[in-house]
């Protein structure tokens, strides 16, 4: 199935929607075109996996529907706001107000402690107790003993569940995941994997990620299979 609208749920339930979504980039050798006539609603409070081979362009997608990225054609509504209407500064502001990010390279500030990386944007939306709540959600990620320990010094799983903490601490509408578990060993791939769908649950987020791992995208309710950039499937 290629270059259809994939209306998976009602536009009214929907938190992010795509129409026409293109992405090329040009330059000297000629236009290389990355993405094309992308159509899909990704309902809210839903898991969506975004799956493909290398290069196939889910990357790409996921960076346009956080906003970090510009599309060529096409329009992104996030929460029913035009993303690509608004300028930088009220796209970064609508980010930080409505997402969350998670990385596979983690994405943790080096010279700040565990609690200070989920204390950070708590403070940058001028929250008083960010302190609090970041130690409550490092507990709830089982890091209750290490909330003072730097990056450095933490395991790849355990800096994984700080970045979910600090992800998870502002309550996002929607999370995106660009390979979660990605440089993960299996074991702890996977206690990642179930923590960070708990807390989806437990919050009603709305989750986004791109992975390779066909184990974790199999627990998602939506599966977008990209191919040579374009919707080759949406299941179920």
């Amino acid at each position: 199935m290629k270059d259809t609208h994939h209306d998976v749920a009602p536009q009214a339930e929907a938190m992010i929607i795509t129409e026409g979504l293109g992405k090329s980039v040009t330059d000297s050798t000629g236009t290389l075109q990355i993405l094309h006539d992308v159509n899909l609603v990704f309902p809210a409070r839903q898991t969506a996996a975004i799956v493909g081979a290398s290069g196939s362009g889910k990357s790409t997608l996921l960076s346009i529907l956080a906003g970090l990225d510009t599309p060529t054609q096409g329009t992104v509504r996030l929460a029913r706001e035009d993303l690509f209407a608004l300028d930088e500064d009220r796209r970064a502001a609508l980010r930080a107000a409505r997402t969350g990010f998670v990385f596979q390279n983690f994405q943790l500030l080096a010279s700040l402690t565990a609690l200070e990386n989920v204390m950070l944007p708590l403070e940058l939306a001028g929250r008083r107790n960010a302190r609090q709540l970041a130690a409550e959600m490092l507990q709830r990620v089982g890091l209750s003993a290490r909330l003072h320990q730097y990056p450095k010094v933490l395991s790849g799983g355990e800096q994984q569940r700080v970045a979910l903490a600090r992800a998870f601490v502002v309550q996002p509408q929607v999370l995106f995941a660009d390979e979660p578990t990605g440089s993960l060993d299996f074991a702890t791939g996977q206690a990642v994997m179930e923590l960070m769908l708990q807390l989806n649950a437990e919050l009603g987020t709305t989750l986004i990620m791109v992975t390779h791992d066909r184990a974790l995208a199999a627990r998602c309710a939506m599966q977008v299979r990209i191919e040579a950039g374009r919707v080759a499937e949406v299941t179920p």
